[in-house]
């Protein structure tokens, strides 16, 4: 049984979301029992989050190891819409991508983060394994400043039928930000460089992790 206070810290469903979100390799699916655990023990989501999380590690563990990484590949790796790679959703191909990837290398170096050599700084993934080592404070502050990224991704995975919808919708609920919705118009070709080429990585001088500062109603 964990401690309640562990409970209440999200850092434990942090790595258990970056886990299901990582290729459905066998070391996944040999952990899927232990990630289901900590879902359902923590008290940082609602229930509904809780249960969507489990759907997927359900079938993850219950399709074919080539079916469920075929399917990873697919949606994650072909199409950049649904990228998990985050300044893929704000830069683009611009040249400002480069720079913002260091600063946050630097970052996750200082945190004491090994990060593998095949992935990117901005891969998901990576982030969340990162902010499970963030305090609350800077951890819900960094889930905030993504939140238009993950809610976008989220909606795009529900229109697409994917249960791996349910890690955007929990994320957007351990940020306390509004959660996914289905009927959000569809987003733009692929083609939107232009749109993105502008808009900023970080805040400087602030130390704090900023990927894209979200636009706040008056």
């Amino acid at each position: 049984m964990l401690h309640p206070a562990r409970l209440r810290n999200p850092a434990l469903l942090l790595r258990a979301l970056s886990a299901l979100l990582s290729y459905p390799d066998g070391e996944l699916r040999e952990a899927l029992p232990e990630i289901v655990e900590a879902i359902r023990e923590s008290r940082a989501i609602n229930r509904k989050s809780k249960e969507g999380l489990i759907a997927l590690a359900d079938e993850i563990a219950r399709s074919d190891k080539f079916e469920a990484q075929g399917r990873y590949v697919e949606l994650f790796d072909l199409g950049r819409r649904t990228s998990l790679n985050l300044f893929e959703h704000i830069h683009g191909d611009s040249r400002k991508r480069g720079p913002a990837m260091i600063e946050l290398q630097k970052r996750y170096g200082k945190a004491g983060l090994e990060q593998e050599a095949n992935l990117l700084p901005d891969h998901l993934p990576v982030l969340l394994e990162y902010l499970s080592c963030c305090k609350p404070g800077e951890m819900r502050d960094t889930l905030g400043e993504i939140s238009h990224v993950v809610r976008r991704l989220g909606n795009t995975l529900l229109q697409r039928n994917s249960r791996y919808a349910a890690v955007m919708a929990a994320l957007l609920d351990i940020g306390r930000k509004k959660g996914l919705d289905a009927r959000a118009p569809p987003p733009p070709p692929d083609d939107i460089d232009g749109e993105w080429e502008e808009k900023p990585a970080f805040a400087e001088p602030d130390s704090k992790l900023m990927i894209m500062p979200e636009k706040r109603r008056a």
